[in-house]
């Protein structure tokens, strides 16, 4: 859907030039002026652009932005199938505490990443933040810590920390959108001063330099509310889709703690799912009453 996006911004940058200007004055234009002068003024743009982002950012942050640079095709981090396999986890873990305790868990917390528990649910079991995340915190509940407001405020602190790291190439992405008007006047600044070294040309060719000049005031803002600022928002909005993740996990183990049956833990979290990817009640239902007894 976002490719579309893209594809519509295209067409109606210059459909728009076509209705205003006719077609073959649209095509002059755009042969004549706008394309020719496109190569250095998009190099002075989004070379200067990129250049600031690699100042401004760590390699950390660059390679995250690179790597949510992928939400344009894939604009969430986990499907519908993802949660309910999620879910599915989280109630063996539940139904094997229930019946023989939290040292039961022992031997899969060690070595979660060999466990016979955990590698029943392959999409959480490869997902090793999220592995690492809830066994910590199955490790110290089984060391004696049940108390589900201190963990809940230990968790909520953690899963800040996760967020702010997530976002922080969205946020990276958004601070060069905001820059990059302000290249394209560069730009355009620049075609002006070549304009002016060339007063002497007659008006025809003065005004010909003078639009090549304009089309860097164009592109940056085109480049900027039409492409950068939109990526940063589809980015954020991927980022939130893997924080909700962690959340799901913390809002079921802290109803487990607070005295919930396994099924009432999972519903909760089942609850708190965004609606695009929660299963209804009985979707679940009939999952988690079909799945093998938890491995000891």
């Amino acid at each position: 859907m976002k490719l579309i996006g893209i594809l519509l911004v295209f067409v109606a940058t210059f459909g728009g030039l076509v209705l205003a200007a006719g077609f073959e004055k649209a095509m002059h234009l755009t042969t004549g002026v706008i394309l020719p002068a496109t190569p250095g003024e998009a190099l002075v743009i989004l070379g200067c652009a990129f250049s600031a982002f690699i100042i401004a950012n760590s390699t950390q942050t660059i390679k995250g932005t690179i790597r949510y640079m992928g939400s344009l095709v894939k604009p969430f981090a986990y499907k519908k199938d993802a949660y309910i396999e999620l879910l599915s986890m989280l109630y063996t873990v539940f139904k094997l505490v229930r019946s023989k305790g939290f040292l039961a868990l022992e031997q899969h917390i060690e070595n979660s990443h060999e466990s016979v528990l955990f590698s029943q649910f392959p999409i959480f079991h490869k997902n090793h933040h999220a592995l690492e995340f809830l066994c910590d915190y199955l490790r110290i509940i089984s060391l004696g810590n049940e108390d589900a407001e201190q963990l809940g405020d230990l968790m909520n602190e953690e899963i800040s920390q996760i967020e702010q790291h997530e976002l922080h190439p969205a946020h990276a992405m958004h601070h060069m959108a905001e820059g990059i008007p302000a290249l394209g006047i560069v730009a355009a600044v620049l075609g002006v001063i070549k304009t002016m070294a060339s007063i002497s040309e007659p008006p025809e060719i003065l005004g010909k330099m003078i639009g090549s000049a304009l089309v860097g005031t164009f592109l940056g803002v085109w480049f900027s509310y039409a492409f950068f600022g939109p990526f940063a928002l589809a980015m954020e909005e991927r980022a939130n889709s893997e924080i909700q993740y962690y959340k799901i996990i913390r809002i079921a183990v802290l109803a487990f703690l607070n005295g919930a049956v396994p099924q009432v833990a999972v519903e909760f979290a089942r609850k708190s799912l965004s609606h695009n990817v929660q299963p209804n009640f009985y979707e679940l239902e009939e999952i988690l009453n079909e799945l093998p007894p938890p491995p000891i």
